[in-house]
């Protein structure tokens, strides 16, 4: 049968790939027509974390998870804190880091104080196979899961990993579309992920205050209402932005500005937290 070309079915971008062709994520590639994850079990980073950094503050706190992370991403922030392995266009340095393995070295560490396992530091859902595999095998073995993600996909991959998944921190990273457009995501895309994921799991927000972009309070207002439609009990972080990678033209946010936003946030959602501050 002859090789053809697919459109990828993980995120809202749906990639139109031709066989052997890479999608803009860098993590998935047409292999046999399917969408294969080409980063499955290739880490570039491990390590034992504080809960608080993922970051989660209402669940279980005081805690360390191993948070284990691979490369690619979905969308193409300007500010990307961990850009070496998000955006990297070569072949970054990996080690094959099988399920199995993945889920023992989290019961090792246990005496440490780890809880189980996080999926993080690059966008883990574009390569969700790895993240459900080794969640039922750390399930399985009675600890955690945590999925720090930007809640990029589709309802279709979040199904696939949610009965796994004890706790989320999803990026909402403003409240307007041309915000999104600007980073390459879609805003109505996170917005049903979030509506989804947080009857079925703890979930945290965090919202990166990008000085010029999305640090009005008009912004905040908006933002903090839809959220408390959804729950008002669900916490958000309001971070601190600081010069990165392609965004190195404005200075860091001022702390209290941060500090505003978050009282402002507070008008509608009962647990509030400031970050990088």
């Amino acid at each position: 049968m002859a090789e053809r070309q697919i459109r990828c079915p993980v995120c809202m971008h749906h990639c139109l790939l031709q066989p052997g062709q890479i999608g803009r994520c860098r993590a998935r590639k047409n292999e046999n027509g399917k969408s294969r994850p080409v980063n499955y079990g290739r880490l570039t980073a491990l390590a034992l974390d504080p809960i608080e950094k993922k970051p989660l503050a209402m669940f279980a706190p005081g805690s360390r998870i191993l948070s284990a992370g691979s490369f690619g991403c979905n969308l193409s922030c300007p500010f990307c804190q961990n850009y070496e392995i998000s955006m990297c266009e070569e072949e970054p340095e990996t080690v094959y880091v099988s399920p199995e393995r993945l889920a023992e070295k989290a019961l090792e560490l246990q005496r440490q104080g780890n809880i189980g396992v996080a999926y993080t530091y690059n966008e883990p859902l574009v390569g969700y196979e790895y993240v459900r595999d080794t969640a039922a095998l750390v399930r399985r073995a009675g600890m955690k899961n945590v999925i720090v993600t930007n809640g990029s996909v589709t309802e279709e991959v979040l199904e696939e990993i949610l009965p796994f998944t004890d706790a989320m921190n999803i990026d909402l990273k403003g409240i307007t579309d041309a915000f999104y457009r600007s980073l390459g995501g879609d805003l109505e895309t996170v917005k049903r992920f979030i509506k989804r994921a947080a009857p079925a799991c703890h979930v945290e927000l965090t919202t990166l205050i990008v000085p010029g972009e999305n640090d009005s309070e008009g912004q905040m207002e908006q933002l903090a209402a839809w959220v408390a439609g959804v729950d008002d009990k669900i916490p958000l972080h309001v971070t601190r932005f600081f010069p990165r990678w392609k965004m190195t033209d404005r200075p860091s946010t001022k702390v209290e500005t941060v500090c505003r936003l978050a009282d402002v946030a507070g008008r509608h959602l009962k647990h509030v937290f400031t970050g990088n501050c």
